[in-house]
């Protein structure tokens, strides 16, 4: 990326996906297997986010109210995860495309889309429909559900 693409004005500029959530640390756990990210580690001189909550007085009924995930090779966006009194109600007016099959055609995609799926449907994702290849503008795609009803794409 060049110089810039990735600051305004001298500022550096990140992106950060923000999920609402009614349990924070599980959606963070379904989609850090779902991306291949990691829990963020806690601040330094702790050796746990709780061990560093309590330090901060952060009262324990509220240690879940937050959680983030990080790429391991710190190049994708952080993910956060904010815990809200309200369910999901509607559609996703945007989502998430997990690309499981990049580089992949054919029954070769789709076979890695299902494996995905599967081992997402395991963690508590919901399948929602498959949309078969049809080259040369559609290669194929399963869209799917999170824990908490959060649409998105295995791509």
């Amino acid at each position: 990326m060049s110089e810039a693409c990735d600051t305004l004005h001298g500022m550096a500029i990140s992106v950060q996906v923000t999920f609402d959530a009614s349990d924070p640390r599980a959606l963070a756990a379904f989609w850090a297997e779902a991306v291949g990210y990691i829990r963020q580690p806690p601040p330094d001189g702790f050796g746990s986010w709780e061990e560093a909550l309590a330090a901060f007085g952060v009262p324990e009924r509220e240690w879940n109210s937050r959680a983030a995930l990080v790429d391991p090779d710190g190049r994708g966006p952080r993910f956060f995860f904010q815990q809200v009194p309200e369910g999901k109600t509607a559609k996703n007016r945007l989502h998430l495309d997990v690309r499981a099959a990049a580089g992949l055609s054919g029954d070769e995609r789709m076979a890695a889309l299902e494996r995905k799926c599967d081992q997402l449907v395991a963690l508590g994702g919901t399948r929602l429909y498959r949309v078969e290849p049809a080259p040369p503008m559609e290669t194929g795609f399963i869209t799917m559900a999170d824990p908490e009803g959060n649409e998105f794409c295995l791509d």
